[in-house]
């Protein structure tokens, strides 16, 4: 699909975006590592084309995590992303394992409306960070959508690929964070995770059952970072009575499925905090319209 020349990106002509559904999530849990030649990874490249705005399910997705009937939410875009992260992270280029790979944080940010029944493309690169100390390599993922020349959105996102070796030495606290005033909050039932994955088309077993989650080394399910942060964006529209332009979120822990999740001010107007059974499971910054 993908491959570098001398470490500098190939690209190839834009293909039709991939559906996000259980055939991807197989390819996804039956990819394998490959032998990796020495020195430093190119950067990957790949254009997909989205030939329109699927309407119900911006609708259908909208109902689901709170957001007011109307423009396309801005975490909407996350799933045409996805769509195109995973169909370059499956190229051969691509020398690890997808299974266990960990969305550590992400932006959207919004820069025009998208113009109705527009072709749209997905330009996205994939650098890889230098490993860390611990052996530990992160991947810097950056996709643009653009109509007609015109760009649309940017998401840019971080993965850790690689898991570093642990040292032996006993993990220090984490820092205190302070709960501000609390904006919403919300309780997931054993059966949100499902109910994401079939508005998002994110199948990840971690997320719908118990015995799934467990099948993948967790002791149990989580939802979905994403869900998280697009039931974190209608909230701070409701709450702002205007649309968010853009977002971040750095993921820090997860969220069981079963648990209550609270929405707080963060320590700045323009930040936020999301806390799970006490601890902050996720934090970033925004900007309204």
């Amino acid at each position: 699909m993908l491959e570098t020349i001398d470490g500098a990106p190939a690209r190839l002509a834009p293909r039709l975006l991939p559906p996000m559904g259980a055939g991807m999530v197989l390819r996804v849990l039956s990819k394998r590592a490959r032998p990796q030649a020495p020195g430093v990874l190119g950067p990957l490249t790949s254009e997909f084309t989205l030939p329109a705005l699927h309407q119900g399910q911006i609708e259908r997705y909208a109902a689901a995590l709170g957001f007011a009937p109307g423009a396309v939410p801005l975490t909407w875009w996350y799933l045409p992303v996805q769509r195109a992260h995973m169909a370059t992270l499956l190229s051969d280029a691509f020398p690890w394992r997808l299974a266990g790979i960990v969305h550590v944080d992400n932006t959207l940010s919004a820069h025009a409306p998208a113009p109705p029944g527009t072709p749209l493309l997905l330009a996205t690169r994939i650098d890889f960070l230098p490993p860390t100390a611990s052996g530990a390599v992160y991947c810097d993922l950056e996709t643009v959508v653009s109509a007609n020349g015109e760009r649309i959105l940017t998401c840019t996102s971080k993965y850790l690929a690689v898991r570093g070796q642990r040292s032996g030495k006993a993990r220090g606290e984490r820092p205190a964070v302070a709960a501000g005033a609390v904006i919403d909050r919300w309780l997931l039932s054993p059966s949100s995770g499902r109910a994401y994955a079939r508005v998002s088309g994110d199948w990840n077993p971690i997320h719908l059952t118990r015995w799934s989650a467990r099948l993948m080394g967790l002791p149990a399910p989580i939802i979905h970072g994403m869900h998280t942060l697009g039931r974190t964006c209608a909230a701070l529209e409701q709450a702002a009575g205007r649309r968010v332009a853009s977002i971040s979120v750095r993921f820090t822990a997860p969220v069981a499925l079963g648990e209550t999740a609270v929405l707080t001010q963060g320590a700045q107007p323009d930040r936020y905090v999301v806390f799970c059974g006490g601890v902050p499971a996720a934090d970033g910054a925004f900007a309204l319209a």
